[in-house]
């Protein structure tokens, strides 16, 4: 039979067997093409850059869809252990980890270096939804307690590396998670009120000095314009002078 004669829910039916749904499969290739648009404007119509990504993307979309074909109940089984061991990588980590440009966030296997702290992007919330389902919903308070130790550990070992930036994304990836379970709009308000009462103790006590910088430069990109404010303000004038339409090509 012609492919073109395919009847679409015949299409979908053969993704579904490799568990790959259909409108997010399109949203991502949709929003892949727009990305390589954009690249190939960005670089000057660079085809070895494009070559490279594609090379890149397609890496990724194997991966995928390898990925997709684990079932749930595999995924959920090695969760803990994925975040044991991750967890024990970030004390190798403190204790001799590779150092470069002022942060110790890898581990030296010789062949390449390896940074830990990207496993556990997926393993905290991984793991904190095996631990919560464990029980019915909502959770009960306990087990909201071990939650949010599950995502303070791993939060606290990757700041002290320093890496600011991904200790705050696993450790909102893991309190998302309890979120979803169900916690009391009271309780949220509870942790939010400790959460600012801390601030100023975090601010003065345990972020390092690069750190205070970044947020200042946010806030205020103009004090250090060649620095660390030098691309918030370039994306101004980008905005400014493209618009909504943009100017490549």
């Amino acid at each position: 039979m012609n492919n073109s004669m395919v009847h679409p829910a015949q299409r979908s039916g053969r993704l579904a067997a490799f568990h790959i749904d259909l409108p997010l499969l399109l949203g991502l290739l949709t929003l892949l093409g727009f990305g390589l648009v954009i690249l190939f404007s960005a670089t000057g119509q660079s085809e070895a850059m494009m070559k490279a990504q594609i090379i890149r993307l397609g890496v990724a979309l194997a991966v995928m869809v390898g990925i997709a074909q684990v079932s749930p109940q595999t995924i959920r089984r090695w969760a803990i252990a994925l975040f044991g061991v991750g967890l024990l990588m970030l004390v190798a980590v403190l204790l001799f980890g590779y150092v470069g440009k002022g942060a110790q966030r890898w581990l030296d296997l010789g062949f390449m270096k390896f940074q830990p702290s990207e496993i556990m992007k997926l393993a905290v919330p991984m793991a904190v939804a095996w631990f919560i389902a464990a029980d019915n919903l909502p959770p009960r308070i306990w087990r909201l307690v071990v939650g949010f130790i599950m995502c303070a550990v791993p939060t606290l070992l990757i700041a002290k590396q320093p890496d600011l930036g991904t200790s705050l994304l696993i450790a909102m990836s893991g309190v998302f998670v309890l979120f979803l379970a169900g916690m009391s709009w009271r309780l949220i308000s509870v942790i939010g009120v400790l959460v600012s009462a801390f601030a100023p103790v975090m601010w003065f006590f345990l972020m390092h000095d690069y750190q205070r910088q970044r947020v200042l430069t946010f806030l205020n990109p103009e004090t250090d314009p060649l620095g660390s404010g030098y691309h918030i303000i370039q994306s101004k004038i980008a905005i400014g002078s493209g618009g909504v339409d943009g100017k490549g090509w």
